[in-house]
């Protein structure tokens, strides 16, 4: 009898401690990656593009990273439509798995956009710190990628509150908002809508 309640014991010990260990993974991916993406922004010397990567059937790598980001975040919306249907926040048709899959797959098509961008932004202009807009755009940029995998982390975990993966998926929103809002809306204003 002592030692089965002993046994028992240490079994819900051992899974309170895996908890704890669970819980933690979020917010370690999110700032690990965060400062891994700005120290390797930080050590890129910024000079203006000469040659980029790609810059897709674009006049240049600007117009295609505005373009992209905007794309994104018309995705990113979609995510927040299909998001409150999926938690039962709006109410309309069809039913069944179709917003959970539009849902997946609009988020893998909105990353995907991003990641050209990225490229540019950390390997080719570095991290911004000329004014207060650059640097905005990126401490956005760099923790960007942490709240995905944070996100990523909380879809395929148990273990957390129903309320952890919306408020994940909101935040990752308003980073991609921010970073839209600090890069497209200011080149458009600045240079006007052109591709």
């Amino acid at each position: 009898m002592i030692h089965a309640s002993m046994s028992e014991h240490r079994g819900r010990a051992t899974e309170s401690v895996r908890s704890r260990v669970v819980l933690a993974v979020p917010p370690v991916l999110f700032a690990s990656v965060a400062v891994t993406v700005g120290s390797v922004a930080s050590r890129t010397v910024q000079q203006p593009y000469e040659t980029a990567f790609f810059q897709l059937f674009f006049s240049d790598p600007l117009h295609m990273k505005v373009w992209l980001v905007t794309a994104a975040l018309l995705l990113a919306v979609g995510q927040l439509v299909t998001a409150s249907r999926i938690y039962g926040v709006l109410h309309f048709r069809p039913g069944g798995r179709f917003y959970g899959l539009v849902h997946r797959w609009s988020g893998r098509a909105a990353i995907l956009l991003t990641l050209p961008i990225a490229y540019h932004c950390i390997f080719l202009l570095g991290f911004g710190t000329y004014g207060s807009r650059a640097l905005v755009h990126s401490l956005l940029g760099s923790i960007f990628y942490g709240a995905f995998l944070a996100k990523l982390f909380l879809v395929r975990a148990n273990g957390f509150s129903g309320w952890a993966l919306p408020v994940a998926g909101g935040l990752l929103f308003f980073i991609l908002l921010g970073l839209w809002l600090t890069s497209s809306l200011w080149f458009f204003r600045t240079f006007g809508v052109g591709i």
